[in-house]
């Protein structure tokens, strides 16, 4: 490890000369300084590997120095040298980011084992950082991971319309990441130093989406003490994304036409038109054209905002983005786990793999962050994964016979229905009877879930499970 930069700051000269003949014997080139100050203008020039630092030296002790290496120069590793009495603020300044720290008096020894130990874990900082932004680069556009042909046809689309005021049409079904889509071509756009604002259609009761959007004045409603300024007008100026779009009431649809029409509205309750400047983004899970067929959907507000369609595969359609997210997500899960989670062992790989992931990339995310939660091994296994996922490797299991009777749409109608009633009563009964709980564990918006608890008359609030007792 001879070769690397190493500043040792310290108010008493012998004890600094002395580490300095240490570590030059050992090839190290070293510098000293003799309080935090002079070792910061020392850093600035120089910027060492290491620094190892005294605690208690006039004008700037080494805790102060620590902090200020931390905030301007975060790479630099930092030792601190303490005597006995200062153990606890040793500890302490690691907990502020110091790599260790080295007890007086100390061996050569002792200290050289120290400074290796730090200097191989800012090595390992370095190119964990390299691969990191080598991923980034390669398999990544903000923070949408993918490096499958689809994907990254979607990357280069949003180059090319980012810059661009140009509506924005995301389908995909739920869960395959349409807002970080929005977002990306959002933060590529002129418009990117000004608000992003979101509003999902779905997940609010139909009476107070217009509200929401166009805000109201006071006295508008009952219950309208004071006027309010809708998300619309917020996103003045920037991008405004609408989720879940066909769920957006057809009174609200004309409204919101004559905003891409002149960029005028009218807050609920007002006769005064305002005017807004917006670039707007639009998502949905549903087959708007079918929509627009059956009447439930304007043709004319469909024609606007789908002036550029991009167009998410779910996951399983995109094997080679699974790894990739795997890993990206055993990552991102794994920094705040209470044990260090290095990866997926091949057998839990191979599981996760051959899974269905109905749930697109929510589903994907929710399983690792679980799986990274129950891991005691710093690997994830095979039983980390919840049933579902491990029962993958066993086949696709039997159709019943009572389907076989059936003519294939029929049956193919029954099954689903039998599924879906059962699906609904079991993520109620696991959130508690809580629809907004269940809305967001099942990635169904609140109006469509609402749709499903009518339709197999399932009573979210005494979670009545009597309507799930047809067996499958």
């Amino acid at each position: 490890m001879s070769g690397e930069q190493i500043l040792i700051v310290d108010d008493e000269t012998d004890l600094a000369s002395s580490c300095q003949r240490m570590l030059q014997r050992k090839g190290y080139q070293t510098a000293i300084a003799g309080n935090g100050r002079e070792a910061l203008e020392q850093i600035a020039q120089t910027e060492p590997n290491l620094v190892i630092t005294d605690f208690k030296m006039p004008v700037m002790d080494g805790m102060q120095l620590l902090e200020a290496i931390k905030e301007d120069f975060p790479e630099i590793q930092v030792l601190m040298m303490t005597a006995f009495s200062t153990i606890e603020d040793a500890v302490e300044a690691m907990r502020l980011g110091a790599a260790d720290f080295v007890p007086k008096p100390f061996t050569p020894d002792q200290l050289l084992v120290v400074v290796e130990k730090a200097l191989v874990q800012q090595v390992l900082r370095e190119e964990n950082r390299y691969l990191k932004e080598q991923f980034s680069e390669r398999y990544s556009f903000d923070n949408i991971i993918g490096k499958s042909p689809a994907m990254r046809r979607i990357f280069a689309v949003i180059e090319k319309i980012a810059a661009t005021d140009i509506n924005v049409l995301v389908s995909g079904a739920s869960g395959t990441g349409k807002e970080l889509i929005a977002r990306s071509v959002h933060a590529h756009s002129p418009r990117a130093e000004r608000v992003f604002v979101p509003i999902n259609c779905g997940a609010l009761p139909e009476h107070l989406v217009e509200s929401e959007i166009f805000g109201h004045e006071k006295g508008a409603f009952t219950g309208a003490i004071r006027a309010k300024t809708g998300l619309l007008e917020t996103a003045h100026g920037g991008t405004f994304f609408l989720d879940e779009i066909g769920e957006l009431p057809q009174a609200l649809q004309v409204k919101f036409l004559r905003v891409l029409q002149d960029g005028k509205f009218r807050r609920l309750g007002s006769t005064e038109e305002r005017k807004v400047d917006i670039r707007l983004i639009c998502a949905t899970n549903q087959d708007l054209e079918a929509m627009v067929a059956e009447g439930t959907f304007r043709e004319d507000l469909f024609y606007r905002i789908n002036t550029f369609a991009i167009d998410i595969p779910p996951l399983k359609e995109r094997p080679d983005d699974i790894p990739l997210m795997i890993e990206h997500a055993v990552t991102r899960y794994g920094a705040g786990a209470q044990q260090a989670v290095e990866g997926v062992a091949p057998e839990a790989m191979r599981l996760l793999l051959q899974h269905e992931w109905q749930g697109n990339v929510r589903e994907l995310e929710h399983v690792v962050e679980r799986a990274v939660i129950l891991c005691s091994e710093g690997v994830i296994q095979p039983e980390d994964l919840p049933p579902n996922v491990q029962q993958a490797a066993a086949g696709v299991a039997p159709v019943p016979a009572v389907y076989v009777e059936l003519p294939f749409k029929e049956a193919k109608a029954r099954l689903v229905e039998d599924f879906e009633r059962h699906y609904i009563a079991e993520v109620l009964e696991q959130c508690g009877g809580n629809i907004s709980r269940a809305a967001i564990h099942s990635g169904i918006d609140r109006r469509s879930l609402h749709r499903l608890l009518a339709k197999y008359e399932i009573d979210a609030k005494h979670r009545t499970r009597e309507s799930t007792e047809r067996a499958i």
